[in-house]
């Protein structure tokens, strides 16, 4: 295709910008999709903030991560998808070659290869991603619901290599997008979950991802209330930490039962650092692990869940910005006003 398109630019920290640049050619083992619908993502939001070291590789560059569309254009050695389909997928693909890869570790791979360009109107689905990691969308699959694929296969990712037995007491600590999916998954699961965060509002929202109870973090007391929430008050069985602070993950330890299982999903800052009680991990035989990214299996198995509505999409989404809106629909995400919010070129 030839002509113009609309797109929000990265340039520096702080620095995006609306402009209109040329929609980009493709070659023969990659497609050209419409961008039909992109989500607001932390990680957008932390990027607009301090920039990305892995995401944003070059600059100016091209934006934003969650998105699905049409197919508008085909290079000559694609076969598996045509003008007309309506896709979705990651936003990277690992390089199945590295240390890593060779073992089936694929989140840890050393060679992602990244996308960016959910907020503009055209976007190159390259050849990796294109073969691993992107799908046409079920029918019956709304676009903007489609969009959660990326973010909801992070969680699938954490929530799949987590031990939860039916009727176990879990704590999802953090109830932004990725904590309501960890709510969700760990409610199909058969937890019994109890959401806590700072804020009411969306300790109010956990509820309809099937959250049982709520604690509100500001509160001084608020592990002893988790606590006095599970049998005989020993602690959770599981805790998912999805907030990225690390004294969430040191709250999150101390409220598990011995024995327990401490999940540290949300990514701190560069040389951030906890406090443990060495003791208490030692002869409580508590088990903590860290886990990052999703893999193209995981990436499958989010889109099934959301076609089949075992993840409700649509309780995801808060409200609709336009294009050139992407920065105030990013600050009110930083001001968790809502949960995500559909950009619409």
């Amino acid at each position: 295709m030839n002509g113009k398109m609309k797109a929000q630019m990265f340039y520096g920290p702080g620095d995006v910008r609306f402009e209109e640049i040329d929609i980009p050619k493709i070659n023969e083992d990659e497609i050209l999709v419409k961008v039909k619908a992109a989500l607001t993502c932390g990680t957008d939001l932390k990027t607009y903030r301090r920039g990305h070291p892995s995401i944003i590789q070059r600059i100016p560059s091209t934006f934003g991560h969650e998105f699905s569309g049409d197919v508008v254009e085909v290079g000559k050695n694609v076969s598996n998808f045509k003008v007309g389909d309506r896709v979705v997928g990651a936003n990277s693909v690992p390089c199945f070659h590295c240390y890593y890869c060779k073992r089936n570790m694929h989140s840890l791979c050393e060679n992602f290869e990244f996308l960016n360009g959910a907020y503009s109107e055209y976007v190159v689905i390259p050849k990796q991603i294109l073969k691993y990691n992107y799908h046409k969308i079920p029918i019956g699959l709304d676009y903007r619901e489609a969009a959660l694929v990326e973010p909801l296969a992070c969680a699938v990712h954490g929530i799949d290599r987590t031990p939860i037995k039916v009727g176990e007491r879990v704590v999802v600590i953090g109830a932004g997008p990725i904590g309501l999916m960890f709510v969700r998954l760990a409610t199909l699961k058969g937890a019994k979950v109890i959401s806590v965060d700072l804020s009411d509002y969306r300790l109010e929202q956990s509820k309809k991802f099937g959250a049982i109870s709520t604690v509100n973090a500001s509160d001084e007391d608020h592990i002893e209330k988790v606590k006095a929430l599970t049998l005989e008050g020993k602690g959770a069985d599981v805790v998912i930490e999805a907030t990225g602070y690390p004294v969430a993950w040191e709250n999150g330890i101390n409220m598990i039962r011995a024995g327990g299982h401490v999940l540290c999903f949300g990514g701190t800052k560069k040389g951030t650092s906890i406090n443990i009680d060495c003791q208490k991990f030692h002869y409580e035989e508590l088990h903590i692990e860290a886990i990052f990214h999703h893999t193209p299996y995981h990436v499958k198995m989010a889109l099934e869940l959301l076609a089949t509505k075992q993840v409700d999409g649509s309780l995801f989404l808060t409200g609709q910005y336009p294009l050139e809106k992407i920065i105030d629909a990013l600050e009110s995400v930083g001001r968790q006003e809502g949960i995500k919010y559909v950009i619409t070129p």
